[in-house]
């Protein structure tokens, strides 16, 4: 009877053993998110900053501009000077014009003289200074018309200039880049910034990675796309537990961090493994996390 009751303490005890072992998570690590920091694009003061730290801002969404009178001014001026340099094309068209009325009244002239020399009443002479009107005549129309070309590159570099000038407006909007959270703000309305100057920093907390490190013996198991089950802390006893996908396996080995609990562990070479986990606002960044490998 004593041996018999034995035996049935010592299969409890394997049991509850084996599940125990069954419950340990496959591995470790912390949550994370992929921050922003979004920089100043222009110089000069912060006439409208909307952002708030834990606000939440949508892609594309205008936060604020740096005042940009300067560069307009600059902007109005190089319009300005276009419009002067093309207007010399007026110019260039009206000389134009009266050069090629001086033409038709010296060929007028060249026909009365032709008719004066067959009668004997002109000289050759007449005849040959008719001629070099119309050739010199000729010559400035050519050479205005080699202004144009000249007229037209100014322009374009002028069109140039005011193309980085409206870039430089189009700068100093304050364009958030992703759907995410504002995690911190470094500047205020107000307030003068430089080219690069950082302004806040930001980054999606829906969806958050769980980076793991997993052994060699592991890494067999862990295949890009596969489900995971992902466990955190709920509170000091029980864990919440949900599901994540497996996004990145890290192609090199590297040594565990110091994070990992045991000595032991952290001698040991590791591959580091990202899972993303959807974030119903209870994940936060640094949160330690489980993950269990999830069979078929």
């Amino acid at each position: 009877m004593k041996t018999h009751s034995y035996l049935i303490l010592l299969a409890v005890i394997l049991l509850g053993a084996c599940s125990g072992k069954d419950d340990q998570p496959d591995a470790w690590g912390t949550f994370e998110a992929t921050e922003i920091t979004v920089s100043a694009m222009a110089n000069g003061k912060l006439l409208q900053f909307q952002v708030e730290e834990g606000q939440i801002l949508d892609s594309g969404q205008v936060v604020g501009f740096v005042d940009t009178t300067d560069t307009f001014l600059k902007k109005l001026q190089a319009i300005d000077q276009r419009n002067a340099t093309a207007s010399r094309k007026a110019d260039l068209h009206a000389q134009i014009a009266v050069q090629e009325q001086n033409r038709v009244n010296v060929l007028i002239e060249k026909h009365r003289v032709t008719k004066l020399l067959k009668a004997g009443a002109a000289t050759q002479k007449q005849m040959d200074d008719i001629i070099a009107s119309i050739n010199l005549i000729d010559r400035q129309i050519a050479y205005i018309n080699t202004q144009f070309d000249g007229i037209e590159d100014q322009i374009g570099s002028i069109n140039q200039q005011i193309a980085q000038l409206e870039e430089a407006i189009k700068n100093a909007y304050i364009i958030n880049p992703i759907n995410g959270t504002v995690l911190t703000k470094f500047a205020e309305p107000e307030e003068v910034t430089v080219f690069g100057k950082p302004l806040y920093k930001i980054a999606n907390l829906r969806e958050m990675n769980l980076r793991v490190y997993v052994s060699g013996v592991q890494l067999p198991h862990i295949i890009i796309g596969n489900e995971v089950e992902v466990m955190y802390d709920q509170d000091e006893k029980t864990n919440s537990k949900t599901t994540g996908v497996v996004s990145w396996v890290s192609p090199t080995a590297e040594f565990t961090p110091k994070t990992i609990q045991t000595k032991e562990e952290r001698v040991n070479l590791v591959y580091a493994v990202k899972v993303r986990v959807r974030n119903d606002g209870s994940l936060k960044i640094g949160m330690p996390g489980e993950i269990k490998l999830i069979t078929p």
